[in-house]
């Protein structure tokens, strides 16, 4: 069973969205059925049909955040240290092109946010850093096309 890196916070945020799907979507959404089936034939109902879709896309979430915190394994960046760029590491990059700094922290897959300066160890731009250390100028591929950046800080917050 391959494990899955991610943080505290993250661990919390697949914790609350399990306990809400179970405890607040699972009992909305079977009110709904029970309701739709009192209007009669279920073969032509919109609403009986909706309700069952929406209950078939809750327990398969359901069951993939089940399998996500079996799987996780909880890292502490805070605990790290080093210079050598890993997961948890929160790394200040510049661009070589444009001289624009940037921010980033490495997580796991299910709490990266890159508005708020998280990316997914899987994400190329991670990939691309794991391992290096300050001074060094990496190339990511990109979707928008390769981009230079040049490590100016590693730290573990």
């Amino acid at each position: 069973m391959e494990k899955l890196p991610m943080t505290a916070a993250g661990y919390a945020a697949l914790e609350a969205e399990l306990k809400r799907r179970q405890q607040e979507e699972r009992p909305r959404i079977i009110a709904a059925i029970a309701e739709a089936r009192s209007h009669g034939d279920l073969s032509e109902n919109a609403e009986y049909h909706a309700a069952k879709e929406a209950q078939g896309h809750n327990e398969g979430r359901i069951h993939e955040l089940e399998d996500k915190l079996a799987r996780a394994e909880i890292i502490d960046p805070s605990k790290l240290s080093g210079k050598v760029i890993k997961f948890g590491a929160t790394v200040t990059l510049i661009d070589e092109d444009t001289e624009e700094e940037r921010k980033f922290q490495i997580v796991g897959e299910s709490e990266a946010d890159v508005k708020s300066g998280k990316v997914s160890i899987t994400s190329p731009t991670a990939r691309a850093l794991i391992g290096k250390t300050v001074g060094d100028s990496v190339e990511v591929n990109t979707p928008g096309g390769g981009k230079s950046y040049e490590i100016l800080k590693v730290a573990f917050i």
